[in-house]
């Protein structure tokens, strides 16, 4: 079992903990990892493009010219697709970009991006996250005390107001509760900062 030092927010080491093998020290599986973080992607998006076919735009009601003698190109309607001003042909339309991938590609997936945080050195544990009063300063200088200098994020085992509220106004940061991790965040931020509450809440939701 792998383990890393406690601090508290005051950047000190007060301890140790063990991290469970089977949520935090497994075969890093990258072509997972991809698979998840375009199926969240994916789920952003917002699918509200929207063109008008020809049966939505305005006109073109009756047939512009006669079908004979003319010597012009028969036509049944201005709003036909070759026309400037005419419906347009398999154009967007709303949709939904979502799909799911089973539950076990997300859980090796999550477990692999957190392996990767314990393999490069880049989490923090703390033994309590919490603030006396909403200040984004104390939080701020909490952050410091930790060597935290570039995108960080936050979990706990709940959500606090608090935190949240000391945090929301300093770049860079995110803070979510564990059952609220995802591979994406996982991978974007440089540093997971979580709480030994957080852990004991992650390896009993995510353990294999």
């Amino acid at each position: 079992m792998p383990k890393v030092p406690v601090y508290n927010m005051s950047g000190t080491a007060v301890g140790e903990i063990e991290l469970s093998d089977g949520v935090w020290n497994v075969a890093v599986h990258q072509a997972a990892m991809y698979d998840v973080v375009q199926s969240l992607l994916a789920s952003k998006r917002a699918g509200t493009h929207k063109v008008k076919g020809r049966s939505e735009v305005r006109g073109g009601g009756r047939k512009p010219w006669k079908q004979k003698g003319t010597g012009r190109a028969r036509q049944g309607s201005i709003r036909s697709p070759q026309w400037v001003g005419g419906g347009v042909v398999h154009g967007p339309t709303p949709r939904s970009y979502a799909y799911q991938l089973p539950k076990k590609i997300r859980r090796l997936a999550l477990r692999s991006a957190l392996t990767t945080k314990v393999q490069t050195g880049t989490i923090i544990v703390l033994d309590e996250l919490s603030v006396p009063q909403v200040k984004t300063k104390q939080m701020t200088a909490a952050l410091k005390a930790l060597g935290v200098s570039s995108k960080a994020l936050l979990v706990d085992a709940t959500k606090s107001d608090q935190v949240y509220l000391s945090l929301r106004n300093i770049p860079g940061t995110s803070y979510c509760a564990a059952e609220g991790l995802n591979v994406y965040d996982i991978l974007a931020y440089d540093r997971l900062i979580i709480t030994k509450a957080g852990i004991a809440r992650v390896e009993e939701v995510f353990a294999k």
